[in-house]
């Protein structure tokens, strides 16, 4: 349980939440591969080994110098794709292929944080047009992301802001200037050792499905490990536990959409050095 409601003449506080097998089953962008496929963004070789990533990814993920190889390459790829395109395919196909991986645990989690008066911040790597869709459909209040520069209305290929490893716990910090929050009383989750940062911000870490190199710390630390493996569609889940939309105030919007194609990096990397999880 996480305690009574919120006293509210104390600091406001939040629970910050990594997405990709924290708060859903798979890789949020890999996931929409196929649709960015039949929406002409990649080809059918792209398809298929994303197809191949995600189960790398499943099984391990990548380390951090794969994610740069990765950051480099998506930034190259996404070159000059139609910001509106990208969004309206994701808005298109977001509850067939998000909904039904959500972890019912994870579902569970955000409500009991929002009925103790907390905050819901989802903070991921991947870029806003998959990840605030995501937000948005989990009731979250607020999202960071990974973005990119927009000009004339597609991507220029430049990164501006990279949600990833330390930069997550800077974000955590200007938030909790900028909305008020005690971060010593903040709860933060996620499954990847990258996260380090994030979850040492905040005084309620909690490792999720951890990789690893995480599970050591955690146990080193003596952080709670929870395991989520129950992906549920939200509306299957009891009436009791059923999330009413909440809006979502996006920090960073991105081309996590350009994400979908990493496993043309995760598969050409993957002999080379081990790996680890997102």
């Amino acid at each position: 349980m996480l305690g009574v409601v919120e006293n509210h003449s104390l600091p406001r506080t939040a629970a910050f939440f990594d997405l990709d097998k924290t708060v859903i089953a798979k890789s949020s962008t890999l996931t929409f591969s196929k649709s960015f496929y039949q929406g002409g963004l990649i080809n059918r070789r792209a398809v298929l080994r994303t197809a191949y990533a995600q189960f790398v990814f499943l099984a391990g993920g990548a380390d951090h110098e794969q994610m740069e190889r990765m950051r480099e390459y998506l930034s190259a790829l996404c070159r000059g794709w139609n910001v509106q395109q990208v969004k309206e395919i994701v808005a298109e196909t977001l509850h067939d292929l998000i909904d039904p991986i959500i972890y019912d645990e994870a579902a569970s989690l955000i409500e009991e944080h929002h009925t103790a008066g907390r905050d819901v911040v989802i903070v991921s790597t991947s870029g806003a047009e998959v990840v605030e869709p995501v937000g948005e459909l989990l009731g979250a209040d607020r999202v960071v992301a990974t973005r990119m520069v927009v000009e004339d209305g597609v991507f220029t290929g430049e990164v501006e802001y990279y949600a990833y490893g330390p930069t997550k716990a800077e974000a955590i910090a200007e938030l909790a200037e900028s909305e008020g929050y005690d971060l010593s009383r903040c709860y933060a989750y996620s499954d990847s050792v990258t996260d380090l940062p994030m979850l040492e911000a905040v005084g309620h870490p909690h490792a999720v499905n951890p990789d690893r190199a995480l599970r050591r710390e955690a146990a080193a630390r003596g952080w709670p490990v929870l395991s989520f493996n129950r992906p549920v569609r939200l509306k299957q889940r009891r009436p009791s536990l059923s999330m009413p939309p909440r809006p979502v105030l996006a920090m960073a919007a991105a081309v996590g959409a350009a994400a979908a194609t990493a496993g043309l990096v995760w598969y050409t990397t993957r002999r080379r050095t081990p790996y680890a999880r997102i």
